[in-house]
């Protein structure tokens, strides 16, 4: 390779890796809640808190919209998408029996020490007083527990579909004071299923948890009496 196109290509590659840092970035903040559903993201503050060029963002940008995370309204700007409560159940439907399939998998080869490490991560859950501290480390233990079931396309699927639902998924375990307790409580029981090999208990477990996520999201918007629009949960910030 020349190195006039050694550099291109070089060039190239620093610009993808800044992308996809950025598109991190962005994802962390949605998942800490910094972003919430409707917000525009400002590509100017962006690009002077990271003190990087608005190039990156756009194309950071660009890449989340196909994960379904934001979206691209034409001369307005870029918007955390909202969702609606019925896409919300149904991504939850199908997250269910892809996490009870991992947890199949999973039962089959887990190993001592994989469950010492499961454990750690809920007692860190356990330890944690509010929700911002707790659901990073909710959505960790979730993706360990996927990435354990040694299956990369069940992975890749689980993943997308959770990235859609981080904004519902907050909100929960935000039901009632005790949400995040029942929800440690269940960790717990999927890590004895593992522990023991039951790959059919660890399936329904596994499963059983995400659904019992659901219904908690199902009930906090049932007694919030929260407007459902066909796009999303209450006003959108997109018309402020």
């Amino acid at each position: 390779m020349k190195n006039k196109d050694l550099f291109a290509h070089l060039k190239s590659r620093r610009a993808e890796t800044l992308c996809s840092l950025v598109a991190e970035e962005l994802e962390r903040m949605i998942i800490r809640g910094e972003l919430q559903a409707g917000d525009r993201i400002n590509e100017s503050e962006l690009a002077q808190m990271l003190n990087i060029s608005r190039g990156p963002i756009r194309e950071a940008c660009r890449s989340l919209e196909k994960s379904n995370l934001v979206r691209v309204v034409t001369n307005r700007g870029v918007f955390v998408r909202e969702m609606s409560v019925a896409q919300a159940a149904e991504i939850y439907d199908v997250r269910a029996h892809l996490f009870g399939l991992a947890g199949r998998l999973a039962a089959s080869r887990i190993s001592l020490r994989d469950v010492a490490e499961l454990r750690d991560m809920v007692a860190e859950m356990q330890e944690a007083k509010d929700i911002d501290t707790y659901y990073p480390l909710n959505v960790a233990f979730h993706a360990r527990l996927v990435e354990l079931s040694g299956n990369n396309r069940v992975a890749e699927l689980y993943n997308g579909l959770s990235k859609e639902l981080h904004l519902f998924r907050r909100r929960g375990l935000l039901f009632r004071g005790d949400s995040m307790a029942l929800s440690n409580q269940e960790h717990v029981r999927i890590i004895e299923a593992l522990r023991d090999h039951s790959c059919e208990l660890s399936e329904r477990t596994m499963a059983d948890h995400i659904l019992a996520g659901k219904a908690r999201l199902l009930q906090r918007v049932k007694e919030e009496g929260l407007e459902v629009s066909e796009t999303g949960l209450g006003t959108s910030k997109e018309s402020e």
